[in-house]
């Protein structure tokens, strides 16, 4: 394998002038929902917010609409155009797709679900959207059997699938992921030219040149919408024009270092993605007290 960079230190914070307003710091589109799943873009659209984005919109099926409305204050929301049923479908991605200079990020896949018309819709927004493209939970399901999409894709995309999603990415199983994260993560990113955060114990952040193993994080983490926060996280710096592989690396140290708050005010066992979620804000000065250029453990000695 081609030598790899290894990353050691984080990347500054995104600069907050003076006489800064919200148009500066980014507008962040979050593609999401389907029925029962509802919370996952409404945390992933706060994560977002909390990483410093301007702006943040969650676009989900219409009649699904109305709980994001209650749920979020700050953050917007954008009705989609359903095939019948309440998910995501080809009409609302040509609409998403036309609408996307309004963005500077987009996040596609926290809870919209399986149905085979979204699974297509997916892999329309995976290959055509020209501003960079985090995805994650289903929508990664999207591009098993069909990761063409990655190879067509007209902007750089971030995945950040568990051992699960990579494996059926693969066409492997976890325990041969598990085997040799590094290799697995490396190999995909440079065979797809994307970016990858093969999540878990040491999360693996790669570009396919650079690679860096994240020290934060606990196993309290191990419940379901945890991914969600990472991936609103992502999507908010990189929707401040932080430098893709920075903007990865950050936000994986941030949602473990939230996840380690988390753990000290609540426990590993009772831990719930909105403790998480809760704790961002704390874990993002903990990074900016601990200063530019600090290496991940100077940050984390500051939990004391």
């Amino acid at each position: 394998m081609e030598e790899l960079v290894e990353v050691r230190r984080l990347p500054a914070l995104p600069e907050r002038p003076k006489d800064a307003h919200k148009g500066q710091f980014g507008h962040v589109l979050i593609v999401a929902g389907s029925p029962g799943m509802t919370g996952a873009g409404c945390m992933a659209a706060v994560a977002a917010q909390k990483a410093g984005a301007g702006l943040v919109t969650l676009a989900l099926p219409e009649s699904l609409n109305p709980i994001a409305e209650m749920k979020l204050t700050s953050a917007m929301s954008w009705p989609l155009p359903q095939p019948g049923a309440p998910v995501l479908g080809t009409e609302a991605a040509e609409l998403v797709i036309g609408a996307e200079q309004r963005f500077d990020a987009v996040a596609v896949g926290p809870g919209v679900g399986r149905a085979d018309e979204t699974q297509q819709a997916v892999r329309m927004l995976v290959g055509r959207l020209e501003r960079p493209v985090v995805v994650d939970a289903d929508g990664l399901g999207a591009l098993v059997g069909g990761a063409g999409a990655l190879g067509s894709a007209r902007g750089p995309r971030v995945l950040t699938p568990h051992p699960g999603e990579m494996a059926r990415l693969l066409e492997t199983t976890p325990a041969e992921v598990q085997s040799a994260r590094e290799d697995a993560a490396v190999r995909f990113a440079r065979k797809h030219n994307v970016l990858m955060a093969l999540k878990g114990a040491g999360t693996v952040v790669t570009d396919g040149r650079r690679i860096y193993v994240n020290p934060s994080g606990n196993p309290g983490m191990a419940t379901g919408g945890a991914g969600d926060v990472l991936t609103g996280l992502v999507a908010g710096l990189i929707g401040q024009g932080m430098e893709l592989f920075d903007a990865l690396q950050l936000g994986v140290f941030v949602h473990g270092l939230a996840g380690d708050l988390a753990a000290r005010r609540v426990g590993m066992i009772s831990m719930r993605a909105e403790d998480v979620l809760d704790c961002a804000a704390d874990a993002f000065r903990l990074v900016a007290e601990a200063g530019a250029d600090a290496l991940p453990e100077q940050a984390l000695e500051l939990l004391g």
